[in-house]
Order: structure tokens, then sequence, then C-alpha cells
């Protein structure tokens, strides 16, 4: 599937983040002005082909990510970055929120020498502003294999608006997103 996207778009770029639920990033980079493709999956563990039993039982080694496609022209990798340091915590190791385990862990997945030096940059920066007060945790490492999720968890909450985890997590990131970042929404969407 991701190979398709990269040869059909040779313009675009790639970036891969994983910040908890994959439901949550997913619902966010949808929204963005030149974000092209979304496709929530699994990246960084040791068992081929994982489904998402497997990635759950914390035992695979797999982070639950997002694969975003987007035009450079749009929207820069750094703004990526800036949007997913905003709506997950990267101080907390292996969680967010009530979803525990090393498949929810913060993780930056690079695709380039300069996406790696722009994520430590970006990560640096933070740090010495002390936005959080504790330590960022976010792991920056390159790309392994990564494999999308079942269809049923592809444009979850477009889907499914009104399920509770939609509601009660995903909606509020979105929220927080949307009031910050008012000038990258997609027309579409504003």
């Amino acid at each position: 599937m991701n190979e398709k996207i990269e040869k059909s778009s040779e313009s675009l770029e790639r970036a891969t983040l994983g910040g908890g639920c994959f439901w949550c990033l997913e619902a966010v980079y949808q929204q963005i002005s030149g974000v092209r493709t979304v496709i929530s999956g699994y990246a960084g563990g040791a068992m081929l082909n994982p489904d998402y039993e497997s990635v759950c039982s914390g035992t695979t080694g797999h982070a639950e990510i997002v694969d975003v496609y987007f035009d450079p022209q749009i929207v820069s990798y750094r703004d990526l970055l800036e949007i997913f340091f905003v709506i997950h915590d990267p101080t907390t190791l292996n969680y967010q929120g009530n979803d525990h385990g090393t498949q929810y862990r913060s993780v930056i997945f690079t695709h380039s020498d300069a996406q790696n030096k722009t994520a430590r940059e970006v990560v640096k920066e933070l740090e010495e502003a002390r936005i959080y007060g504790k330590p960022i945790v976010t792991e920056i490492t390159p790309a392994p294999v990564i494999y999308p999720a079942e269809d049923y968890h592809q444009n979850f909450f477009r889907r499914n608006p009104h399920q509770g985890y939609c509601m009660a997590v995903v909606s509020p990131k979105l929220a927080k997103f949307r009031a910050k970042f008012k000038s990258l929404i997609a027309p579409d969407y504003r």
C-alpha cells in the first residue's frame, strides 16, 4: 500500500509518528492542508506482519503509528512535528492517558537525515523552552518496516465520531489542534 503512494506521488514526503493510539493522530493529520494520505499502522517491533491483537499484547515491540504522506510545498515536516508535540504528551514513557504499553510510546521514525536533524532540533527547542516541565522521552530513530493496520482502523474517527473513545479522547485532541493551528487546517475542514 505505502509503496504505491510513494511511486505515484514523487513530490510527496513521508512522516511516521507514534504518540499513543493511532486513531487520535490520524484524525488530526487528516485535517491538515497538504496532507494527502494518512495510514494507521505498526512499526518498530520484531514480529513480521503484526496484527492489532498481537501489538496490543505488548510483546511485539511495535508502536501504533500514523504514516503521513504530505506535500512539503504546502506543509513542512517541522509543522507536522510541532502539531505532534501539541496533541500528545511526549514526557510519558510508554503511555498516553489511559493507554499503557510500549505500543503507545512517543516515537518519531525518520525517513532521512534531514528529518532526523529536524526532529532533534524541535525536541531540543522544546526542552530549552521548558514547555513540559519534564524531560521529553520521544524516541527518534530511522524508520523500520511499517505495516498498515487492519482496514477497520483506517479512517476510524471519520467513520465513528460518536463512538465512546472517539468522543472522550480523539475529539479533545482534535479540538486542541484546531484551536492552535487554525492556519494549517485544510479548507474542507474549516
